[in-house]
């Protein structure tokens, strides 16, 4: 099975012109990338048809503050792990992740998530300098159920001084179609909102989340990159990204929750 390290058609058209991505350099890249959905196999395991080996699944089971992890060891290959909150939707091949609203959630978080964590290849976690390189997360989705809204991309800040758990971008999909983008002001908290884009619900959409420097950059479906900047007091933090499905309401309901759809993934540090 070729994993999926291309993005599909829709990202292929012109989100590469973002700060920080690797771009297609010919025709040959361009005609990959707009195969990349059709190489879904919708018969096996996410693993099978992403390259999860630099990634960790956070799931909304486990105990109260402690969150299953499971390893990237056990997300790799087409007999790779799945369970009803992370699996291969079988009528189109996407990668599926589940997060009903009373799901066990981190120490520092209200609301569960059913999202990767980036890991490096040997297994450490990710934990890279915003100041140095191009950072970007891109990836294709579709969200096809969400009671309010939902966080599809992140990142999120490591190690660092002063030690904070908060993110410094977190790109949401809300229930009436606005994609919006909440940039955090200071490690210590406090996030500024925008709306960059609408999609109907259950309609797929691209998106690219670029850090170079001090310049934060988000595409959606191709469009001209909006762009933010990264607070001084970030200088000292080092990152990591995040993607998948962290709900933004809570209840006591297993029933309510939000379930999106991967059809491509794809990080890059140059």
């Amino acid at each position: 099975m070729k994993y999926l390290s291309t993005l599909t058609a829709m990202v292929a058209i012109s989100l590469f012109g973002t700060v920080g991505c690797a771009s297609p350099t010919d025709e040959e890249d361009l005609e990959q990338s707009a195969e990349s959905t059709a190489d879904l196999s919708a018969t096996v395991a996410p693993g099978g048809n992403f390259d999860l080996s630099v990634w960790d699944l956070q799931e909304p089971v486990g105990s109260p503050g402690h969150p299953t992890t499971i390893k990237s060891s056990q997300l790799r290959g087409p007999n790779g792990f799945q369970d009803k909150y992370f699996y291969t939707d079988s009528s189109d091949g996407s990668m599926t992740f589940w997060d009903p609203e009373n799901g066990v959630t981190t120490p520092n978080s209200h609301y569960s998530r059913s999202e990767l964590r980036e890991m490096n290849s040997n297994g450490s976690a990710a934990n890279w300098n915003p100041l140095s390189g191009n950072h970007t997360l891109s990836a294709t989705v579709k969200v096809s159920k969400v009671p309010s809204n939902v966080c599809v991309g992140q990142i999120h800040l490591g190690t660092g001084t002063p030690a904070s758990t908060k993110p410094l971008v977190e790109l949401y999909y809300h229930s009436n179609g606005d994609i919006v983008v909440g940039i955090e002001r200071s490690p210590s908290g406090g996030q500024d909102t925008h709306t960059i884009g609408h999609v109907s619900l259950g309609t797929k959409w691209s998106y690219v989340i670029g850090l170079s420097g001090h310049s934060i950059s988000i595409t959606i479906n191709g469009g001209s990159a909006k762009k933010y900047t990264m607070a001084s007091s970030f200088d000292k933090e080092n990152m990591y990204f995040k993607a998948g499905n962290y709900i933004q309401s809570s209840g006591s309901s297993s029933t309510v929750g939000s379930l999106v759809h991967f059809y491509a993934l794809r990080v890059n540090h140059n």
